[in-house]
């Protein structure tokens, strides 16, 4: 990640239109900003465009930027105020401190004690897979990339990918079955 530094030339270039700079400081921020949006909504289709949104304020804004605090706190800033702008959209924000009162419909300790369970056996899994498998997996399903965006990005043909993503998979479900010591569904 960019340091502060770095954070404010590019504010300052941003300040002046310069877009590469945009580019540069949503490369470097993209990923803790879209986590802090998501962990406040929970739904990644709407922090994906409430962070399009908090870098197009960014664009607007940046000849405002007084220097007064970190640029990335600045930009956290921009995105609270936005999430907040969805919540009340929503009707979601209540300005007192009372709750309704609801069923707890969530899961026990013993449900989440064994989803984490088998969420450590992945990553344990994947992690064992070769490089060009894992990413194929990981591109495949965490961010949910098409094959053949999947055999641009890896440059290689599209044939190639899903003969990765098949083995990978097949690997995988060898990997979790011996961890588990059952049968894993397919």
């Amino acid at each position: 990640m960019a340091s502060d530094q770095q954070q404010r030339a590019l504010m300052s270039a941003i300040a002046g239109g310069d877009k590469q700079a945009l580019a540069a400081l949503y490369r470097a921020l993209e990923k803790p900003v879209f986590r802090f949006i998501r962990s406040r909504l929970n739904d990644p289709f709407e922090a994906g465009d409430i962070l399009h949104d908090v870098f197009m304020e960014v664009w607007r804004s940046a000849g405002r930027f007084e220097g007064r605090s970190k640029v990335q706190t600045w930009i956290f800033g921009i995105a609270y105020r936005k999430v907040i702008d969805a919540h009340r959209r929503r009707g979601r924000m209540d300005v007192t401190d009372e709750f309704p009162d609801t069923p707890d419909d969530s899961p026990d300790a013993v449900a989440c004690l064994a989803s984490a369970e088998e969420a450590e056996h992945v990553r344990h899994c994947l992690g064992k897979l070769k490089d060009d498998h894992r990413a194929a997996i990981s591109m495949a399903f965490y961010d949910d990339m098409t094959y053949a965006e999947i055999a641009e990005v890896a440059g290689v043909p599209e044939g190639t990918v899903k003969t990765r993503v098949f083995h990978a998979k097949k690997l995988l479900m060898h990997c979790l079955e011996g961890l588990m010591g059952r049968r894993v569904p397919a």
